[in-house]
């Protein structure tokens, strides 16, 4: 099949390509706001009737939460399925909009015309770069390159609660070669990526007690054991000098990057000291040795996200606090198991208790890393793909944060995903005047052309 021909049409198409997108961005489906369910509900009609328009066979599918999008169609090939997501975060602060957040709009920049717009960038433009490839493909050659499968979760702003049990019920009928996603973006704006590492996550929020209230600092202080010096010097204990983290068993499972990929990572010109400085900061932190982009994408961490206990009202009130609490976040690599640094770190901190002392637990579950293997020939096509798109070579990338629906695709229906977004840096996403560059648009839906070409080609 003419890969021109399909490139040809989507630049043709491309005004009536950004009505649509716009039309989609106009429905307020903020899946966490329950007065907005209507709307998400209008959202997932929409995109049903959308992928209907050009053939593909798909419904609407109910779940306790917001409905789920599923369609299908059939082909020879491979069989391929998309995930994205049609909900978008709420628009608070509003006073902060340059316009309504849900009367989009294409604007005039210094950077070059963008599209403005709650769900712009996340995730309404990416999840449409795919759908306007596939219909750009069907129309020209009257069939799509393989069979695919289209997902389309309702609730990935609000912690996704109905998406594994709709996955688990529903897996033969998910069950793909690969699984694609579009909710990542470009590396620092420019370089085409394809995300191949994510982190994964662990949250830790507890109190410890000690007396049992409050105490007078001049008749208890030096007798009595203060929580928060407790929880200062327990929480202080969780790195060494070189930066790495202390917890017995904490590396196991943390795999070396291989030479080849670090070498393609050095070649990304990343600026650490301007990243830093962006931030109001000077020089890398973290592990010794290590290099900047390892410590972001490879390398796992513990940091506290917040620490409160005692009086810290105007002035002064002179006590030793009866209790001192904090919350924890390590982001994981590998085959780290949550559970299990869970436990070790449960371990260390009742340890380090001084006798007397309590501590109660505030915690949900924790979810593993996921790596994608670049060996499987799909990755390199795709990246192939991608570099003859865009002025920049493609690159494999990792991603400090956590996207949970990749990890589910290989734990639940034993597929890998590829990771592959058009956002930029300064999209906005989850903030006020959120935005999607056109050209990321154009060259998005150019680009899953090139990729579903250089997929099934040959397949």
């Amino acid at each position: 099949m003419n890969l021109d021909d399909v490139l040809a049409k989507i630049d043709a198409e491309l005004p009536a390509a950004t009505d649509r997108l716009l039309e989609l961005l106009r429905i307020p489906s903020i899946s966490t706001d329950p007065a907005y369910k209507a709307q998400c509900d209008c959202a997932a009609d929409w995109l049903v009737r959308d992928l209907q328009s050009f053939g593909i066979d798909a419904k609407k599918r109910p779940t306790p939460g917001h409905p789920m999008v599923v369609g299908h169609i059939d082909g020879d090939g491979p069989h391929l399925l998309f995930y994205g997501h049609y909900d978008v975060q709420p628009v608070d602060p509003l006073e902060l909009w340059d316009r309504d957040p849900f009367d989009p709009a294409i604007e005039d920049t210094p950077q070059g015309k963008v599209i403005r717009g709650r769900g712009a960038s996340d995730d309404k433009g990416q999840l449409m770069t795919f759908v306007e490839a596939c219909r750009a493909w069907k129309e020209v050659h009257g069939k799509l390159p393989c069979r695919l499968t289209f997902f389309f979760e309702g609730e990935e702003e609000s912690g996704s609660p109905s998406l594994v049990p709709f996955m688990q019920e529903n897996a033969e009928e998910l069950k793909s070669d690969l699984a694609l996603i579009c909710d990542t973006g470009l590396f620092e704006s420019r370089v085409p990526a394809i995300t191949t590492m994510l982190r994964g996550l662990l949250a830790e929020d507890f109190t410890i007690t000690g007396p049992d209230r409050d105490l007078h600092s001049g008749m208890y202080g030096g007798i009595a054991a203060n929580p928060i010096n407790v929880l200062a010097r327990i929480l202080a204990g969780l790195h060494d000098e070189t930066g790495r983290i202390t917890l017995p068993g904490f590396y196991d499972g943390v795999p070396e990057t291989p030479p080849e990929i670090l070498e393609q990572w050095n070649r990304l010109g990343f600026d650490a000291e301007k990243f830093l400085g962006d931030v109001g900061l000077k020089e890398p932190a973290g592990e010794k040795g290590r290099t900047p982009l390892e410590m972001i994408w490879s390398r796992p961490t513990c940091d506290v996200n917040g620490i409160w206990g005692g009086y810290t009202g105007d002035g002064f009130k002179t006590v030793l606090p009866s209790k001192a609490s904090a919350k924890l976040s390590f982001r994981l690599v590998g085959t780290q198991d949550p559970e299990a640094i869970r436990k070790s770190f449960r371990d260390y901190l009742e340890s380090s208790l001084p006798p007397g002392f309590t501590v109660e637990y505030r915690t949900e579950k924790g979810s593993p890393a996921s790596q994608m293997s670049v060996e499987a020939p799909a990755f390199e096509k795709a990246r192939r793909a991608l570099s003859d798109e865009w002025p920049d070579e493609a690159a494999y990338v990792g991603c400090g944060g956590s996207i949970p629906i990749a990890g589910y695709f290989k734990e639940l229906l034993g597929t890998d995903a590829l990771l592959i977004g058009f956002g930029k840096d300064d999209d906005n996403i989850h903030s006020p005047n959120e935005k999607y560059d056109l050209e990321s648009f154009h060259k998005g839906i150019r680009s899953w052309a090139r990729v579903l070409d250089a997929l099934t080609r040959n397949a």
